[in-house]
């Protein structure tokens, strides 16, 4: 059997679920991925209220200070349809062309998105941690599948995202009295790491530095093509 090609662009929904069926099997789920990693980078995709354009951003930050170190944008269409489950399809290419044109090589990727907590245990940060051998995680703001108990109110409080009988990852309180965020491990981390770099990326605010400045660009990115003017016609 041909294994796919981690970055292709698949042709149809049926070939989109059997890449992700092939490829889950690459994942790393134990790591243990860097304690303490120098640099961490977050990803982000903003859309165009059509539909029809998106800008992808990456930020480099420094571990430690959360300052950024380095930053790159990718503007384009969408790759894949509108299809639940499916949208690492969509934003892959545009996230991995934003990579490219980074100066740095982060030592983790920080997905504005899922991993593990999928339906077929291949989301983006999955996905994307397996294109690029980095080691990844994602943070959801809301779920994507599973049941769970809420956390305790304090920060760092977290309880099992359950997918039937299978922990699929973590409900994690990084603010208290906050409404919690859900950690999965993407690849080349183990669960318990992951939920550790997001309270250290989350020192004042319910999502992580990583998410809030990747946010900021994909949208500025967003806004800025929309309002340039088209090309000369030659």
């Amino acid at each position: 059997m041909t294994v796919p090609d981690p970055a292709a662009t698949p042709a149809s929904v049926a070939d989109a679920v059997a890449v992700q069926e092939e490829l889950r099997s690459w994942v790393d789920l134990v790591g243990p991925g860097p304690a303490e990693p120098a640099t961490v980078a977050g990803l982000d995709v903003a859309y165009a209220e059509s539909g029809d354009l998106l800008a992808a951003a990456v930020t480099v930050l420094d571990a430690r200070t959360l300052a950024v170190l380095d930053q790159a944008v990718s503007v384009g269409r969408p790759a894949f349809g509108y299809v639940p489950g499916l949208f690492a399809f969509r934003e892959l290419p545009a996230l991995l062309a934003a990579l490219d044109r980074l100066t740095s090589r982060p030592e983790l990727l920080v997905c504005d998105g899922h991993g593990f907590a999928h339906p077929r245990r291949f989301g983006l940060a999955c996905h994307l941690g397996v294109v690029t051998g980095l080691p990844a995680i994602g943070v959801g703001k809301t779920p994507l599948i599973g049941t769970w108990a809420a956390p305790a109110a304090e920060r760092g409080a977290w309880s099992a995202l359950r997918d039937g009988n299978e922990v699929v990852g973590r409900v994690l309180r990084t603010r208290s009295g906050v409404k919690p965020v859900f950690v999965s491990v993407g690849h080349r981390m183990s669960l318990d790491n992951a939920v550790a770099q997001v309270l250290a990326l989350t020192p004042r605010y319910r999502l992580p530095e990583t998410t809030r400045t990747a946010d900021r660009l994909c949208r500025d990115a967003l806004a800025a093509a929309r309002t340039a003017p088209p090309p000369e016609r030659r």
